[in-house]
């Protein structure tokens, strides 16, 4: 076709997914042998942390990622103490996620470390870089749940 890009290099989501990777992965590499944690783990900590107390279903949303994948995470941090369920008074089917005293400490302890990790990989681009980089950001996220409510309303009808 006319105009297409054919080289997969030159693919913004496919960039955009292994940029992720390559900086989810230095940070992991980071926390992983300290604390055994991969990165679904964390990531589940990491928004609990920010969020507070939330469902699973809300841990899917927030984190993006595939509720087996998010599960997984959630059992293994439970299992190992960092994560703890309560009865969600609002639904009895689902429970409230949060983390323990013992998870809220290692999220203390790898928070700057992720946080100076990401501010020595972003160091190559200037603070006006950065700003733009997450307007950008903010603007491809916003088209894509606009594209995803749009869909979820044709589905619906």
């Amino acid at each position: 076709m006319p105009g297409t890009t054919t080289r997969l290099a030159d693919f913004l989501p496919y960039r955009l997914a292994i940029t992720s990777n390559a900086v989810s992965g230095v940070i992991a590499s980071e926390y992983g042998d300290r604390f055994g944690l991969r990165v679904p783990e964390w990531r589940v900590m990491a928004v609990l942390g920010d969020a507070g107390r939330l469902t699973q279903r809300q841990l899917v949303r927030a984190t993006l990622m595939d509720k087996v994948a998010v599960n997984r995470a959630c059992k293994q941090l439970e299992e190992r103490g960092m994560l703890a369920r309560s009865p969600n008074a609002a639904d009895g089917r689902s429970h409230h996620l949060a983390l323990t005293d013992d998870g809220v400490s290692i999220h203390a302890q790898i928070w700057p470390q992720a946080f100076d990790t990401t501010e020595r990989i972003f160091s190559c681009l200037s603070e006006a870089e950065r700003e733009m980089l997450r307007r950008t950001l903010d603007k491809v996220f916003e088209a894509v749940a606009d594209r995803e409510a749009r869909q979820s309303e044709n589905d619906e009808a």
